[in-house]
């Protein structure tokens, strides 16, 4: 059996710096907001190339507090991709705001910086742009829509850590220093995963970066002074010091992850198979190697009965499900038929190249 994912086997090439870093936590006695936060905060935002990191408790209230930071009037609207996961959405209406959603590109799968103008009213204030399996969005064009209109730029990075963006070739810069702000969540799937929830923001914006600090600590930058309404939502210090231990590897295991996807993209060869874009391979931090086809459930079935574990990202979009009601009238053809058709291949800094090459001959051989 190769199953979809073995967080076990995955963690185990950093168990003994894992340990190490929460021994240190037990044995120094303070448990939030103290030194590990601090030096986990610094490195990834020395990674990210940006000026500030602030460690929160997950993805979700990382995108969420950016949002109740700028303080839009409520009701204002954030545009969002159409096949986002959920989370993106959540983050909008949990600020007090209404997603637009937007059509993707069909061959990338990410927010169509073509359609934004037309999406675009004298409420909406922000773009929030998700870099969906780990490939970045075209953000100079996102950029050009955005500084046209006035509007803030959030990056949803959470599937991006070690994303590069190649722009014009001249600039090259990383998934979370491409806007005004950058969520990022460190689920333990992630790219760099920790053992639990976890969450930070990454920004260049020095204002920001300290209102958001007083944010995650129930409004609070002096203990018991309350600036703002703030909210319960700090990254521990256990988390903080295991995502420090596993940070220096990063690199390597995307690398790892480049080349495996490479041979998903020169092996499979069945006609009714569609690949992911392949012009960015050393690029791309390939968090998902996300294939498409007609008969997704099928290749599901076929694929298990070989040994092989699948998943999907995602099988309903967010005007599909029962949580947005109000958003039921939409029609989003693209989105829709992606997710009909999506399906999610094994790929992790851990798997053998024997057993991409079985995935490759298996789905080569599915007769539909």
């Amino acid at each position: 059996m190769i199953p979809f994912l073995d967080l076990k086997r995955i963690n185990e090439p950093h168990e003994s710096a894992i340990q190490a870093a929460t021994m240190r936590v037990l044995k120094s006695g303070w448990y939030v907001l103290g030194r590990e936060v601090d030096t986990f905060e610094q490195q990834f935002f020395h990674y990210c190339q940006t000026r500030f990191c602030i460690g929160v408790a997950n993805g979700l209230e990382a995108l969420t507090l950016v949002l109740k930071a700028w303080d839009f009037p409520a009701g204002s609207e954030v545009l969002v991709a159409s096949n986002a996961y959920i989370a993106s959405v959540l983050s909008i209406t949990q600020a007090g705001l209404t997603p637009v959603l937007v059509e993707p590109d069909p061959q990338t799968y990410l927010l169509d910086p073509t359609r934004l103008e037309a999406t675009i009213s004298e409420r909406t204030k922000a773009i929030l742009p998700v870099h969906l399996y780990g490939r970045c969005c075209e953000m100079d064009a996102i950029q050009a829509v955005a500084q046209q209109y006035g509007l803030k730029v959030l990056e949803d990075a959470a599937q991006a850590h070690g994303s590069v963006y190649p722009g014009d070739g001249t600039n090259i810069r990383l998934a979370g220093n491409l806007g005004d702000a950058a969520g990022w969540s460190f689920y333990p799937t992630k790219n760099l995963g920790a053992l639990g929830d976890a969450g930070a923001i990454t920004t260049n914006d020095a204002t920001l970066a300290e209102k958001l600090r007083a944010l995650r600590n129930y409004g609070s930058s002096q203990k018991y002074v309350n600036d703002y309404q703030g909210y319960n939502s700090r990254l521990d210090e256990m988390q903080a010091a295991i995502l420090s231990a596993k940070l220096p590897l990063l690199d390597a295991e995307n690398t790892r992850r480049r080349t495996l996807a490479r041979m998903y993209l020169t092996g499979i060869r069945h006609p009714d198979v569609t690949l992911p874009p392949a012009d960015r391979i050393d690029l791309d931090a390939w968090h998902l190697f996300v294939i498409r086809h007609p008969q997704r459930d099928m290749l599901r079935a076929y694929l298990r009965e070989k040994g092989i574990g699948t998943d999907v990202h995602y099988p309903i979009p967010p005007h599909q499900q029962v949580a947005y009601t109000s958003l039921a009238h939409l029609s989003m053809p693209i989105a829709e038929q992606l997710h009909r058709e999506v399906i999610s291949l094994p790929l992790n800094p851990v798997i053998t190249d024997d057993e991409i090459s079985y995935i490759i001959d298996t789905i080569n051989q599915f007769n539909d």
